[in-house]
């Protein structure tokens, strides 16, 4: 049963990368051994300054570059328990210090 899970993941892995290049084929297998959306959360933070710099008065491009900042770090912090525990963490640290 455990093989047959394998197999299965290993196809569904691999689904796309005929679909692909030599040079995205590496770039597929590199992007599998990453954890997590830390890179992406980065990227989008990147691209929402520079659409702010480039485009100031587009209050509509704003809210949905952030509309997806929002959604990309919700949807890191529900994907690991670590981060749960770093979430719970920072918060208790908030609490705390308007305590003070």
């Amino acid at each position: 049963m455990a093989a047959a899970a394998k197999r299965a993941r290993a196809t569904a892995r691999n689904f796309y990368r005929q679909a692909l290049d030599q040079a995205d084929r590496l770039d597929l297998e590199r992007a599998q051994e990453i954890e997590g959306l830390d890179d992406e959360i980065a990227l989008l933070r990147v691209r929402l300054k520079r659409a702010v710099e480039e485009h100031p008065q587009d209050v509509q491009l704003l809210v949905k570059g952030l509309d997806i900042l929002v959604r990309a770090v919700g949807a890191r912090y529900r994907l690991s328990p670590k981060s749960r525990k770093d979430l719970a963490e920072n918060l208790a640290a908030t609490l705390s210090s308007l305590g003070d």
